[in-house]
């Protein structure tokens, strides 16, 4: 069967469904997962599905292929993305798949890959594109069950993690699967609740589901002015990504949380090395040493972030797109509803949860910029700007991931974005007048590139 290359991505695979991503398409892809996971001796799969309409017919065409690779099946219904996760731990399989178009459209849907521990990213993907095409796949008869592991997923945080005193939080879940979730685990940590859009729907009437993107956040900022909660939590399409808004509405991204969260691991174990990812703050790697740790900065994107994880046996990492990954006392994978139960035990110490977040280092910057191009162009163009080497003021280029230009007194970022169609461009600097300058540099270096498209700054 020839697939879609495109749906292919670097993370996982993902299309629209209908189009690109049909059940049959699905169907030839866990009956490639299914002889993947025999051959690494971990042929029990768990799947779960997030809140899109096309889930249940795709978590089937799934599970279809999966048995008819002789690879067993535990169907975990709709759950989030990390519980899917937490499951391959929980019920001692190793391989997992989350049927999930994440914060896409509606109309996407996509697979997040786990198969005997390991996340699948970038050749493991493209392999099962081989597979599937060269016909390389197993035969045999699986067998299907079901498993609800939600009240395992909620006593071993209950179980974890210990609040200083009961706080008040605002949840905003976009109406993606969260919901189901999220409001019952922060009650259960002795929280009182707002919720915003927590009932689950496929078609995201409100708002689209990604805290990444600080028009997605304005509802939940406007509640924390009016309402009596002391701090807010948004969450992506499948609950995998957390966005925090203090009381007064300020937006706390993710590369500031997780100073927070480094420097409580760190004060537990000292001298560890603590990741992050090519669009956070430069303030992070002086935070992270003087707090005794060592930082190291990697590619953007949670499979290669787990990979760097296994190698380096980190206790813990962190994107400035919202995933959070704990090692420490947790199993390492992305998770937003444990991310946000940790950050609610290191704020209950402080009487002014707000006041805590609003005190970590910080510096003038922009949001994710996104230059939208062609399908197929933005890798192009990053690899032209690798080889033009544009940047003579820079104090250090790093070309692990994109460019990103460092400055004594600022940095610059322009990566090929492996999901969309897009360069992801960020920008943070010490004044105004440096990030400004620093901008410049940068519209200087990608205008030529494609002079007909309009950068978005």
């Amino acid at each position: 069967m020839t697939v879609p290359q495109e749906i292919f991505r670097a993370y996982d695979i993902r299309g629209i469904v209908g189009r690109t991503l049909t059940p049959a398409i699905v169907r030839e892809v866990g009956r490639a997962l299914g002889s993947l996971g025999r051959e690494r001796g971990a042929s029990s799969f768990a799947v779960g599905r997030d809140g899109r309409h096309s889930g249940p017919q795709l978590a089937d065409a799934l599970a279809e292929g999966l048995c008819a690779a002789g690879a067993d099946v535990i169907d975990l219904g709709m759950v989030p993305t990390p519980v899917t996760y937490f499951a391959a731990h929980h019920l001692g399989c190793g391989s997992c798949v989350a049927v999930t178009g994440s914060h896409n459209p509606p109309d996407y849907n996509g697979l997040k890959m786990v198969v005997a521990g390991e996340t699948l990213a970038g050749d493991a993907i493209q392999d099962l594109r081989r597979r599937i095409e060269a016909g390389r796949v197993a035969s045999g008869k699986g067998k299907r069950s079901r498993a609800d592991v939600l009240d395992a997923y909620v006593e071993r945080i209950a179980g974890d993690v210990k609040l200083a005193r009961p706080m008040r939080v605002a949840l905003d879940c976009g109406n993606g699967v969260a919901g189901m979730l999220a409001p019952r685990l922060y009650r259960r940590l002795g929280c009182e609740v707002e919720e915003l859009y927590c009932e689950v729907d496929g078609d995201f009437p409100n708002h689209h589901p990604d805290p990444s993107h600080p028009e997605n956040l304005a509802e939940l900022i406007a509640r924390l002015k009016t309402g009596a909660s002391e701090l807010g939590f948004g969450f992506d399409g499948d609950g995998d990504r957390l966005g925090v808004v203090t009381q007064d509405g300020e937006i706390i991204f993710p590369d500031r949380q997780l100073m927070l969260f480094a420097a409580d691991v760190l004060s537990r174990n000292p001298g560890a090395e603590i990741i992050y990812d090519v669009k956070s703050t430069r303030l992070l790697a002086p935070w992270i040493e003087r707090h005794g740790g060592r930082p190291l900065i990697w590619k953007t994107g949670h499979s290669f972030i787990k990979a760097k994880l296994r190698e380096t046996g980190a206790p813990l990492a962190g994107e400035m797109s919202g995933h959070t990954f704990f090692k420490e006392r947790w199993y390492g994978f992305d998770d937003a509803l444990y991310a946000g139960a940790r950050l609610l035990e290191i704020l209950s110490r402080d009487a002014d949860a707000s006041r805590a977040l609003k005190a970590l280092p910080n510096a003038p910057s922009t949001p994710e910029l996104q230059w939208k191009l062609a399908e197929g162009e933005p890798h192009a163009l990053v690899a032209k700007l690798q080889q033009s080497k544009p940047f003579p003021g820079a104090e250090r280029v790093l070309t692990i991931d994109g460019v990103r230009a460092e400055y004594k007194d600022g940095f610059g970022l322009a990566r090929a974005s492996n999901t969309t169609p897009v360069i992801v461009l960020r920008f943070e600097a010490d004044t105004r007048e440096a990030l400004a300058r620093i901008q410049e540099e940068f519209r200087r270096a990608l205008a030529p590139l494609k002079p007909e498209a309009a950068l978005p700054f």
